[in-house]
């Protein structure tokens, strides 16, 4: 009964604790390795999907990631103008591109280093404008081992582009592609298969003749991707970390 009354009484305290703070939004902006995924495509999950459960009910993820957009088409088809207009004060824009930017191949998604940058820094300038807070992120790894069994990079001008841009701007970065090669590294060239859309044919309906994808994460990969950029957050410092669901307190 006493226990029972302890927790009562903890989130009586908690509601207190939670009205208090001014409601915000979480912006995602980004490419299919962050995107929320159709029925059809599971089990492919972008890692902002298990992201939304980490914080309390003062915060509100706006996931507006989209499969297969680089910078410039999140600019040219005005997904980033209805993200914009839409920032208010205190709001986070989580900004993550460049498996799209980098893909030459693919001329309508294709942008130089250059045009990376500078369409990364108005996204990081207009936020700021509507005093918003811009997060930088460079482009999560993708799953590349050399002979000996060592993660490769497969975003270097990329990624350096957006720690360069960071510094530049003065703007918080989470190096999601080394954070991410780390992660990986750690699984090995094998078991960093379950991280991945990795699937054997007749396993799953959704792909009859299975899938052998490097790029984008099975639902396991999706929450270990979460978990980088939430440890992000605190090493951070950011004041969105202290709106993370504390389990240890029974919310």
């Amino acid at each position: 009964m006493r226990r029972f009354c302890c927790m009562l009484t903890t989130l009586f305290l908690l509601s207190f604790t939670n009205t208090d703070k001014k409601k915000i939004r979480v912006w995602l902006i980004g490419d299919s390795t962050m995107s929320i995924k159709e029925q059809k495509a599971y089990p492919e999950t972008g890692w902002g999907m298990p992201f939304v459960h980490f914080f309390d009910s003062t915060v509100i993820i706006e996931n507006h990631a989209k499969n297969g957009r680089s910078t410039k088409t999140f600019i040219s088809e005005k997904l980033w103008e209805r993200v914009i207009n839409n920032v208010r004060e205190g709001d986070y824009v989580f900004i993550q591109f460049g498996h799209n930017d980098e893909a030459k191949e693919k001329v309508e998604r294709y942008t130089t280093p250059e045009e990376y940058k500078a369409n990364l820094s108005r996204f990081v300038t207009e936020t700021k404008h509507k005093k918003g807070n811009p997060i930088l992120l460079t482009p999560v790894t993708r799953r590349r081992f050399d002979s000996t069994g060592k993660i490769m990079e497969t975003h270097p001008v990329y990624s350096d582009a957006v720690r360069a841009l960071a510094k530049e701007l003065n703007v918080p970065l989470i190096d999601l592609d080394k954070k991410s090669q780390e992660l990986l590294q750690q699984f090995g060239p094998e078991t960093s298969k379950l991280l991945f859309l990795q699937l054997q044919p007749g396993e799953h309906p959704n792909y009859p003749e299975g899938k052998n994808d490097n790029t984008h994460f099975s639902e396991l990969g999706a929450r270990k991707i979460a978990q980088l950029v939430l440890a992000e957050i605190r090493a951070l410092h950011l004041e969105l970390a202290q709106r993370v669901v504390n389990r240890s307190l029974g919310q």
